[in-house]
């Protein structure tokens, strides 16, 4: 009976096969996962951070457990455009899932002249604008936090990125995040992907020093799920719902479980991050759990699932 549940869904324009994303970051530029997880299988895919130069990003230690998740600082480390051109487009080429490129940059017109060099690739199905990381030294994370450098930074892209979908990563920690919800889409923002990590620390205690050696990273795991539900949810019903623009749910999401709250909460897709380190197939996981879940439920169509929270 499960092969009769239409998995599909709509995401600004393109039909995906199902609703769950690999997140940025956690699969590299995709031939890193292919011994541990077909992403053929995936609806979407989301490359690590591309910038205009190579970066080394942030000196060791830049990772560390923490008992409901981990801080990471890599600062946005990358092979650079030229070489992410010659060296991934190629591999990026093969697959037959949408492809979405995580974009950053330290000043908007960085953003732009990536975007602007990726527009034409065939491969791509969109990007993914990366202003809200919070482990980098420089930009980023003060464009994402204020309404009107998220209207300058979008639009800039927006102008450059040709058909290639815009999806808009938003930061957790600012005073309204439906005011830069509705920023970003005004200044023609096609997606929405929420949320990024909250910047935190871990601090030995023999050495009385910050673990990281970047002081602060980006927590994310299980430990900030609810919180990510919930600010899913706020955008849908403030911001997205009539709007048709679609919101990438991610946060702590390890099970099929963890997926449906963020689908019920009004994501139209999920993300899967910090769980593909300790399980690197957990998406395809994830993927069977949902399908089982309605049938379960008696859905034949996944689309019926979509901010489908109840009032009381």
């Amino acid at each position: 009976m499960s092969e009769n549940i239409d998995m599909s869904v709509e995401f600004a324009g393109l039909k995906l096969a199902n609703p769950v994303f690999t997140v940025s970051g956690t699969c590299g530029y995709a031939d890193e996962m292919a011994e541990f997880l077909d992403l053929n299988i995936l609806g979407g895919f989301i490359t690590k951070s591309i910038t205009l130069m190579p970066r080394k990003g942030n000196p060791p230690p830049r990772i560390v457990e923490t008992d409901a998740g981990m801080l990471n600082a890599i600062g946005w480390a990358n092979i650079g455009l030229d070489k992410f051109i010659e060296e991934k487009i190629p591999v990026l080429s093969k697959m037959n899932t949408a492809v979405f490129v995580n974009l950053a940059g330290k000043t908007t017109d960085e953003y732009a002249a990536v975007a602007e060099r990726l527009a034409s690739e065939n491969a791509i199905a969109g990007f993914e604008l990366n202003i809200s990381c919070p482990n980098v030294e420089h930009g980023g994370i003060s464009f994402g936090t204020d309404a009107e450098q998220v209207k300058v930074v979008t639009s800039a892209v927006k102008k450059v990125c040709g058909e290639k979908i815009l999806m808009v990563k938003l930061a957790p920690a600012v005073t309204d995040i439906s005011e830069i919800a509705s920023a970003a889409i005004e200044a023609g923002a096609d997606a929405l992907s929420l949320i990024n990590t909250f910047t935190a620390m871990v601090i030995d205690i023999e050495t009385r020093r910050p673990v990281l050696a970047n002081k602060t990273g980006g927590l994310s795991g299980p430990a900030i799920k609810p919180i990510a539900v919930y600010l899913v949810n706020k955008i849908y019903n403030e911001v997205t719902k009539n709007s048709g623009i679609p919101i990438l749910g991610m946060g702590g999401i390890r099970t099929a479980s963890d997926a449906v709250e963020f689908i019920i909460a009004g994501a139209s897709a999920v993300g899967i991050g910090t769980a593909n380190f300790t399980e690197p197939d957990c998406a395809a996981k994830i993927i069977g759990g949902i399908r089982r879940y309605c049938e379960r439920k008696n859905i034949t169509n996944i689309k019926e699932l979509i901010g489908s929270l109840s009032p009381g």
